[in-house]
């Protein structure tokens, strides 16, 4: 995938070469030789729509000089094949949830503490910390990147066969995750039995009782119906579902000034306009699920706090691996902890 990647944009390259003289002004002039942008999502989602935002920013801040053409739902590939492209440069810009990234930046496992935040504005509030963005910031350029933007699709909620009312209740589901070793711990730690699985054998899965639940963002709940074999959406909340555009940090430094600013100004343009369509897409997508007859279940606030003892050990092996300073940075704003 990674080849074909790189033949693409060869070609495109190669079609841009008479117009532009030479290899270096494809660095800067994307004009008439666009900028690819990759996500893995469809373009109704989320993802797609900040994508699209961003690229839109860039273009009409820069009347029309600067342009970005998208490749969504996985055409350029995953999102392994997408950071690696991104770091060779192929690839100019990503849109992708975080939780892939923590095998290139072990630090981004700050965004696998459980129940860190009661709600979606607190979570923003964290990330647009100036001192927590420094930080971060630090992470992505140390590994090549250069984090441009964080918006959301609000927080990853479990879907299952089952009613949860208390803690108990999470006890021997067989639930699908992310092949991530902080989601597992989550999961085992509150009594569940987590099994790592591809995405795309999901429905079937539920729909054969291979698993009894999943988790993701109501979003890609809908997205991908899989509200059609479930009979609850239990509203954990238990992580956020960060979306982060980034790009190569040695072709951002490479851009003029005037551009580097359109970027950044675009950049955060798009992250606003990600952030409101979360919200507003949100309810849309809950109706949706109850008129298929779908409960909503949301948990006391005792359950969640059972939740956070018994995940505990997490915080503290988290902690170990990304450092008191990111920790302390990220949790600042985290009321349960303050009170």
């Amino acid at each position: 995938m990674k080849k074909i990647v790189s033949l693409i944009v060869s070609a495109m390259m190669s079609l841009s070469l008479a117009a532009c003289g030479s290899t270096k002004s494809l660095a800067t002039d994307s004009s008439k030789y666009p900028w690819v942008l990759c996500t893995s999502s469809p373009a109704d989602t989320v993802t797609g729509i900040y994508a699209q935002a961003f690229a839109d920013q860039v273009h009409d801040l820069s009347d029309g000089k600067m342009n970005i053409v998208i490749y969504d739902n996985s055409t350029l590939g995953g999102d392994r094949e997408l950071l690696e492209s991104c770091y060779s440069g192929d690839v100019k810009f990503i849109v992708q949830n975080t939780a892939p990234q923590v095998s290139f930046m072990p630090e981004l496992a700050i965004f696998d503490l459980p129940m860190a935040y009661d709600t979606i504005e607190q979570v923003r509030e964290a990330l647009d910390d100036e001192e927590f963005q420094g930080i971060l910031n630090d992470i992505y350029t140390s590994k090549g990147y250069r984090l441009l933007g964080m918006a959301d699709q609000s927080f990853r909620t479990m879907t299952t066969n089952k009613e949860i009312t208390n803690i108990d209740g999470f006890k021997g589901q067989k639930i699908r995750t992310m092949e991530n070793s902080y989601h597992l711990a989550f999961w085992k730690a509150i009594g569940a039995n987590p099994a790592p699985m591809a995405f795309s054998e999901v429905y079937i899965g539920l729909q054969q009782g291979t698993i009894d639940a999943q988790e993701n963002p109501v979003e890609v709940i809908v997205s991908s119906r899989l509200y059609e074999q479930q009979k609850y959406v239990v509203e954990t909340n238990h992580l956020p579902h960060l979306l982060s555009l980034i790009t190569n940090d040695q072709f951002y430094n490479d851009l003029p000034e005037d551009q580097r600013k359109i970027i950044d100004q675009a950049s955060e343009n798009a992250k606003a306009i990600a952030r409101e369509q979360s919200d507003e897409r949100i309810s849309g997508r809950i109706a949706i699920v109850e008129e298929n007859g779908t409960q909503i279940v949301q948990l006391d606030e005792q359950t969640k706090q059972a939740i956070r003892d018994k995940s505990s050990s997490l915080y503290e092996e988290i902690r170990k691996n990304v450092g008191d300073t990111l920790y302390n940075a990220y949790l600042k704003h985290a009321t349960w902890m303050n009170k």
